[in-house]
């Protein structure tokens, strides 16, 4: 049995729009959570689920996939 991980990713938040995007020592906030989960589960694993064409790009620059396309 594989387990996968799948982040949810929205860009448009009511509380804070573009959180995922924000960067935290030089690094997008949605890149640091994959990583640390792909620790956990292996990269090929990981998958970042979202609504937005620039976190969909910014996540596939850092060689993380989604489960499908926009």
């Amino acid at each position: 049995m594989t387990t996968i991980g799948l982040i949810p990713a929205r860009y448009q938040s009511s509380r804070f729009p573009g959180k995922p995007l924000v960067k935290l020592l030089g690094k997008p906030m949605i890149i640091w959570v994959a990583q640390l989960t792909a620790k956990a589960l292996g990269k090929e694993n990981v998958y970042v689920v979202t609504d937005s064409r620039q976190i969909k790009e910014v996540v596939e620059d850092f060689g993380f996939r989604r489960p499908y396309e926009l």
